[in-house]
């Protein structure tokens, strides 16, 4: 696979069959993302896979404390606390995609509401891996960060692999750092939903619209 296919074909993958991951192929991809860019050669990175037991106790905890109203406290804020345009409607229009995907009407909460919980169970995924950066570090190496995750998720194509960043799966922090034993210096950035598509369910067919280059790129001479 070339380089912009690996980008172009990318997708947040929401269903995943019951299929494996190999620990060597899980290590082949993070060799190749381990020479992701990095301010000063810092690698700010730490990950932690996880699959089997440890994943299930994370998924359970998540659901449980959803179910409990216990409010969410991510290290960080993701979304802005006051939507503006244009992402307001970019926002509206992927929701609305997403739910015309997974034949949800616009007034059906309890169908909505099991779509966002599909979040705590990682779409059925095998594997989550989840990121993590120490908080003495600046916003330059959250960018690093970024750099990184994205190098996870363009290297698993090789593999035939997908994968779905999840925001959700930084909702609750400390039951994540609890589970896998992290201490509280670092700062829970993401997990990653991996593992083989399912490509004959239908929230796999739908993607998510670009702008034009020219919508967001001027040129200066």
């Amino acid at each position: 696979m070339n380089i912009k296919d690996a980008i172009t074909d990318r997708m947040s993958v929401r269903s995943y069959l019951e299929k494996p991951i190999s620990k060597e192929t899980l290590t082949n991809i993070l060799d190749t993302a381990r020479w992701a860019p990095s301010g000063t050669n810092t690698q700010p990175w730490k990950v932690i896979v996880t699959q089997g037991k440890s994943k299930q106790a994370i998924s359970s905890a998540f659901l449980n404390a959803h179910k409990k109203g216990i409010k969410t406290n991510p290290d960080y804020d993701y979304y802005p606390t006051e939507w503006a345009e244009p992402f307001k409607s970019r926002r509206f229009e992927c929701g609305m995609d997403l739910y015309k995907a997974l034949s949800i009407g616009r007034e059906d909460k309890e169908k909505r509401e099991a779509a966002a919980l599909a979040n705590y169970d990682f779409f059925g995924a095998p594997v989550s891996i989840f990121f993590f950066i120490d908080k003495v570090m600046g916003k330059g190496s959250w960018v690093d960060m970024g750099m990184f995750i994205q190098s996870v998720m363009l290297a698993a194509r090789q593999y035939g692999l997908g994968s779905c960043p999840q925001a959700s799966t930084s909702d609750y922090p400390d039951i994540v750092r609890d589970i896998l034993d992290v201490s509280d210096q670092y700062a829970l950035i993401c997990g990653l939903s991996l593992g083989y598509p399912n490509d004959e369910s239908p929230v796999n067919q739908y993607r998510t619209r670009r702008e034009s280059v020219e919508s967001f790129t001027s040129w200066a001479d």
